[in-house]
């Protein structure tokens, strides 16, 4: 290496470090102080459209959870995930909480962190909101691998392919009378 490139690249680790350092923080941490106290002194307006739109989801999710929550099951408390996993992939939210309910009691019989019985259970997930997220995935269409098998379908043709009635006859009709249940819950 050069005499010349050696100079260069010690200066840069010494000269750059030096001249960061001498930006005050107190300057710094202010002025992020100051818009911080300025953003949060903003209110934040939402339209009617998306007022109605949060009321639904939190109605939704207060529902899932109020169902859930009767029991005594490991899911309560993730409405909010099923409700904008399903709004995200085109999905009913019910959906995902009946697969849930019917496959694993809320997650209480869970398999690696797999209410749903994804992959005949084979398939493990960090968490409930990770399995969630794919599964409704995979559900609305969203995945290249699986989009043929869901894209487009009713939520009965979802839950026949999901769930073949040569395998469980009553499957389809099982989740969505949960479904039902799930939406007449008083909250």
């Amino acid at each position: 290496m050069h005499t010349k490139q050696k100079g260069s690249i010690l200066r840069s680790f010494i000269i750059v470090p030096m001249l960061a350092s001498s930006i005050s923080m107190n300057t710094l941490t202010s002025s992020v102080a100051e818009a911080l106290r300025d953003h949060a002194s903003t209110p934040i307006v939402l339209s009617e459209e998306e007022q109605a739109l949060t009321l639904e989801r939190e109605e939704k999710a207060a529902k899932i959870d109020t169902y859930y929550g009767k029991y005594n099951l490991p899911l309560a408390g993730d409405g909010m995930t099923m409700v904008l996993a399903g709004e995200k992939y085109g999905i009913d939210p019910y959906l995902i909480a009946g697969i849930a309910m019917r496959e694993s009691t809320g997650g209480k019989f869970a398999c690696g962190n797999n209410p749903f019985g994804w992959g005949s259970c084979k398939i493990k997930f960090e968490s409930f909101e990770h399995a969630i997220d794919v599964v409704a995935m995979n559900l609305g269409g969203h995945n290249e691998k699986t989009a043929r098998y869901y894209k487009g379908k009713s939520t009965k043709a979802i839950l026949d392919t999901y769930n073949p009635p040569s395998v469980v006859a009553t499957y389809s009709s099982e989740v969505m009378g949960i479904m039902k249940k799930i939406d007449a819950t008083t909250v």
